[in-house]
């Protein structure tokens, strides 16, 4: 991570147990119940996102999330379904992922969990086994997976923020899928950016966050 980056994570060190104690908050909110943002589309494609709060539009319009933006993008060439949860870890997804694969049959998933996990200080191992279980179904169903990666703050230690950051590089090498490897990127580190919890981007960050996404959806889904 830039220097930069690092020194902005330690200049919100003073509202981690706030950052910790919303997300974990907000496991309980209501979820997107994998719904179908773009409902017009001419093709069979569709794209499932799969994520936590920052895929879910918290205390934002949903029409101004970056997933909302997306469906713009494609317009019309592919369904988008929105299956976040604010509050989603790991496990929580391979227990919800069969059945949404089943139902959506999605040609193409973005994976952007395991935030959730790192607050929590839970396993690398396990969320990277957890990771790896929905990108196997992912593949075994035929459905292309782009993996959303995240940071978390240095205050967890060098040790353990390396472990994490490093299962999203692990995976994407060991099952050949696409890697952005930090969503927030121009994001995080900029107040204006974030809401005033310090955890969640706001409306203006969307457009930011859905190019640094689109940068490796977009020849994704061009094939």
């Amino acid at each position: 991570m830039k220097r930069g980056i690092l020194v902005a994570w330690r200049e919100h060190y003073r509202i981690l147990t706030l950052w910790l104690g919303v997300l974990i908050a907000t496991f309980t909110a209501s979820p997107v119940n994998a719904e179908t943002v773009n409902r017009d589309a001419d093709t069979g494609s569709t794209v499932l996102v799969m994520g936590d709060s920052l895929s879910a539009a918290y205390n934002i319009e949903r029409d101004e999330s970056w997933v909302a933006l997306l469906e713009e993008r494609l317009q019309g060439d592919a369904n988008v379904v929105n299956a976040s949860i604010s509050g989603e870890t790991t496990s929580g997804g391979v227990q919800r992922f069969d059945e949404l694969l089943g139902q959506h049959e999605p040609d193409i998933i973005l994976l952007e969990l395991g935030g959730n996990d790192g607050l929590r200080g839970l396993a690398p191992q396990q969320m990277q086994a957890n990771l790896a279980a929905m990108i196997e179904a992912s593949q075994e169903a035929d459905a292309d997976v782009l993996l959303l990666g995240i940071d978390i703050p240095p205050n967890y230690g060098d040790a353990y923020r390396e472990a994490f950051t490093t299962v999203y590089h692990n995976l994407a090498d060991e099952y050949d899928v696409a890697l952005v490897p930090f969503l927030l990127e121009g994001v995080a580190t900029d107040d204006a950016l974030m809401q005033n919890d310090g955890i969640h981007p706001t409306a203006e960050a969307q457009p930011i966050i859905l190019e640094n996404v689109w940068e490796t959806l977009e020849e994704m889904v061009a094939q």
